[in-house]
């Protein structure tokens, strides 16, 4: 099933064109990860997708009454404030217990609940935010370079979350990496972006072709040993052009 997706997608920040015609799309199910230098336009992406930026060209097409779950890139919570999980978990409005529970549980925080926001460690906070995402049971899960701040382990710990998340709930995943060898191994699709697509696939078609190699060069892909995803289904791709085109 099509969740969402981007069709000649292009926008202008002022005078900057950040984005140029991109096509792209996550189906329920499978993992797509973004991939790019800095201001490439991947949080410009993730803004359009879910609604909080207009594009000036192309169009967002998602699938009727999607329920979309957002894990940001930072979230800045005053630690002045006697804030614990269970009332941040309430906020803008309350949810049941039973619900809370339930999110609490499957983003792996279930002994959390009377704990001070102030009080949790970096892996503990990413944690609780994943739980709020997952409050509306989301069909679509999308997350802004979520183990930001992350040791490795806890990278590698939080992305396994993230698969057991998509097998229980049969979502679909959108993220935006900053960690490729840890990301790119779990992914079932990578989508390589600097202001247009550059290339698209596997993890292991993108980190051999050239486009990719230009922009992180050709360290970085010996490293997906790091963490691999196996599954036995295979993905159509397409890589080695500017402005790779996904069916959509």
């Amino acid at each position: 099933m099509r969740l969402i997706a981007a069709r000649g997608l292009g926008v202008r920040l002022g005078a900057l064109q950040v984005l140029t015609g991109v096509d792209l799309h996550v189906d329920a199910g499978e993992i797509v990860t973004i991939v790019g230098p800095n201001g490439s336009g991947k949080s410009t992406l993730l803004r359009s997708l879910i609604g909080a930026l207009r594009p000036d060209t192309g169009a967002v097409v998602r699938a009727g009454g999607l329920r979309i779950g957002y894990v940001p890139q930072k979230l800045a919570i005053d630690h002045t404030l006697p804030l614990t999980v269970g009332r941040f978990l309430n906020l803008p409005k309350r949810v049941s217990r039973a619900v809370a529970d339930r999110a609490l549980e499957r983003a792996g925080a279930g002994a959390l609940w009377d704990r001070a926001m102030a009080d949790l460690s970096g892996g503990q906070f990413q944690r609780i935010l994943l739980a709020r995402a997952l409050l509306n049971a989301p069909q679509l899960l999308i997350l802004d370079e979520p183990t930001q701040g992350l040791d490795q382990p806890g990278s590698a710990a939080f992305y396994r979350l993230i698969e057991d998340v998509r097998d229980t709930l049969g979502c679909g995943v959108l993220m935006v990496s900053h960690e490729l060898h840890v990301v790119m191994s779990a992914s079932d699709r990578v989508v390589c972006l600097n202001g247009h697509v550059c290339c698209h696939g596997t993890p292991e078609t993108v980190a051999n072709s050239a486009e990719y190699r230009a922009l992180f060069g050709t360290g970085t892909a010996g490293a997906l040993a790091l963490y691999r995803h196996e599954h036995a289904h295979s993905h159509d791709h397409a890589c080695g052009h500017d402005h790779a085109r996904e069916s959509a």
